[in-house]
């Protein structure tokens, strides 16, 4: 099952994805005004239920973020063995991860234009596999650990380069500028380990393939990332966790190969789907 957050006719809705179009299933559930809703009460079940006996209504349609409003968005740097070699420091991996905060509102739907901002033209890509929470918790063991993901989605975790390098020991500003990333299209429900321990993950640029790995190269899996960031932070159901991106982004190539105004960038993830995002400048 894929469900997805959408706009029709200036109205909201989530739904079933179907090859026809889509199901709408928020106005069968107003117990659960948003996605948020649906997660922290475990109903992705009853929706995938729900969705059986309905028909398609909506064709025209443009896609939102999957969950629009989470408590934290929170991503993974440098998470695979390449990423750590591009750094050209002689520095093996550390033994912690790098992690940094997103805004919801930097990121933006499937199928909708990153924005290029006026004040830099250095726009870069970077796939990666989102992990949405379902369960919450404090201290979650690796063990644990998949037994707190709901669901799975993708994520181009765009960058303004040169604002990464504003001050000494952050990437805040260059993380953040609005709609310069994308999660979606869908969220796909988490059920068991073959979903993520060994999963490719690819990003194309115009058709060219610009990064490929496999999760497990990870440096830190997604089991050590939850146990990690829930040490410090009570991870709470529609938490978001970007889980870091391979080798290949545009600023690594000699020259850089920055996103420019009318690029396809397709971010690919084995059972999950392909998101798909042009570029625009900011008007």
């Amino acid at each position: 099952m894929r469900i997805a957050s959408y706009t029709s006719n200036g109205q909201s809705f989530y739904g079933a994805v179907s090859d026809a179009g889509m199901i709408a299933l928020s106005p069968e559930f107003p117990q659960w005004p948003t996605m948020r809703d649906v997660i922290r009460a475990g109903g992705l079940g009853e929706l995938e239920k729900r969705a059986e006996s309905l028909s398609v209504t909506h064709t025209d349609f443009d896609y939102d973020i999957p969950l629009s409003n989470p408590e934290k968005i929170i991503c993974v740097g440098v998470n695979f063995p390449d990423r750590n070699a591009e750094y050209k420091d002689g520095k093996e991996a550390p033994p912690n991860m790098s992690l940094f905060i997103r805004f919801p509102r930097s990121f933006t739907g499937h199928n909708r234009p990153l924005i290029r901002p006026p004040e830099s033209p250095q726009l870069d890509y970077e796939g990666e596999i989102a992990i949405v929470i379902g369960k919450g918790g404090r201290r979650i063991s690796q063990a644990d650990a998949y037994d707190h993901i709901a669901a799975l989605s993708i994520c181009n975790e765009g960058t303004i380069r040169d604002w990464v390098r504003h001050a000494k020991f952050n990437v805040t500003q260059g993380k953040n500028w609005d709609n310069t990333g994308a999660i979606g299209p869908w969220l796909v429900p988490f059920t068991d380990a073959a979903q993520l321990d060994d999963i490719g993950l690819s990003t194309r640029v115009n058709g060219e393939m610009r990064q490929e790995d496999r999760t497990s190269r990870m440096l830190f899996p997604i089991k050590r990332q939850i146990e990690y960031i829930s040490t410090f932070t009570t991870l709470v159901p529609g938490d978001i966790i970007i889980t870091g991106t391979p080798t290949g982004a545009g600023a690594r190539f000699d020259p850089p190969k920055y996103l420019v105004p009318g690029d396809v960038i397709e971010v690919e993830v084995e059972g999950v789907g392909t998101l798909s995002n042009t570029v625009e400048d900011e008007s």
